[in-house]
């Protein structure tokens, strides 16, 4: 599900990880936590013996992600942290691990200071962090619903159990899964081996180039929000040609009737944003996997100019509600093909607009 991330780092440990290169108390555990919103969901935890979890002081917004093999060393840590426009960082450990036979992108961090760096709903719920600081993982919407990994269960993570004790997205499109550093050390994940910068005032992309000359080799820097353009309301964008749009349809119908399978890239199954990528990687386009990335890949147009080829994204997370969670490509004649949700296939349906989050146009590619 990872585009970034897992085309660079292919080290397997023995664990089953993938190196990726108003606050309420603390419930009562003996009965549910009530939904504090239609933003999160969390069960109360299940172990008593845990340090709180700092209560939320500011929030932060992670705009690039450093990332390596290992231990980040003093020297690269202290690089970033004074870096021009570069405002606050936040070590954590990150890595694809197998969760319920899925290959997960997950995080170990300290809830305490992570949780700035959540979705407001997300960052304000003390349940959830304490949640994670006792044990348990905390899991995107995504793969509750479509990647089966239900609230509550207990399940089996790189040959450990782990308990689901926290539903919500937390606002980084490449992470589906959420952990306490203290569980990611007993999971096998490497440790302090990313870093979240937050730089508010800086160019993203320029300030990625920047870090990234000066980094050591074998050290990935990341934009995790890039920025879209908006196409001028007087002059759109031209489309793609003619036999490249038919070259990514006829891709994309080439596999109606696959399965949708929760992070799943072709040829056999996909998910949402892995059936675009596909698709327009055999139209010789390369766009990035996940959704949220792939909003970014081009300027949007209006609905009302929609054409062929172009992309249609929707918000459908309620954990998180400015998020990008689903993409398809138009077809024509007001209709769509995707790869709707677990238990479905990929079909040509119509378009409907219900949360829709906008329409890009990919202008151009490899």
């Amino acid at each position: 599900m990872i585009y970034l991330l897992s085309a660079v780092i292919v080290v397997v440990l023995a664990t089953g990880v993938v190196v990726l290169v108003g606050m309420e108390p603390i419930p009562d555990a003996t009965k549910p936590v009530k939904r504090p919103s239609a933003m999160s969901r969390s069960l109360p935890t299940a172990a008593p013996v845990v340090e709180p979890v700092a209560p939320l002081k500011r929030r932060r917004e992670a705009h690039l992600l450093v990332l390596g093999e290992r231990t980040l060393s003093d020297e690269v840590v202290a690089r970033v942290r004074g870096r021009t426009g570069v405002t606050a960082v936040e070590q954590v450990d990150a890595a694809r691990l197998t969760i319920a036979g899925r290959n997960v992108a997950t995080m170990g961090v300290d809830p305490s200071s992570f949780r700035s760096y959540t979705p407001g709903p997300t960052a304000r719920s003390d349940s959830l962090w304490q949640s994670i600081a006792a044990g348990d993982a905390a899991v995107s919407f995504g793969l509750e619903t479509d990647g089966g990994l239900a609230l509550g269960s207990s399940i089996q993570a790189a040959g450990q159990n782990l308990r689901i004790g926290a539903v919500a997205t937390m606002g980084l499109g490449i992470v589906d899964a959420v952990v306490s550093r203290r569980t990611a050390l007993r999971l096998g994940l490497p440790q302090k081996n990313a870093l979240l910068v937050s730089a508010p005032r800086a160019d993203s992309a320029r300030l990625k180039d920047a870090l990234s000359r000066k980094l050591p080799r074998g050290v990935q820097v990341v934009v995790l929000k890039p920025a879209f353009t908006p196409a001028r309301t007087r002059r759109l964008p031209s489309s793609l040609p003619d036999e490249r749009i038919r070259a990514v349809l006829a891709a994309a119908a080439s596999k109606l009737g696959a399965p949708y399978v929760w992070g799943a890239e072709g040829p056999d199954a996909f998910d949402c944003s892995g059936l675009i990528q596909w698709a327009f990687g055999r139209a010789g386009i390369l766009l990035p996997r996940v959704t949220h990335q792939q909003f970014a890949s081009g300027p949007q147009v209006p609905f009302a100019q929609i054409r062929p080829g172009d992309l249609i994204f929707w918000r459908l997370d309620p954990t998180n509600p400015g998020y990008i969670s689903h993409a398809a490509i138009y077809w024509g004649d007001g209709k769509m093909i995707q790869a709707p949700r677990t238990g479905d296939v990929v079909k040509i349906v119509p378009v409907h607009t219900r949360n829709l989050a906008g329409v890009v146009r990919v202008t151009g590619g490899n």
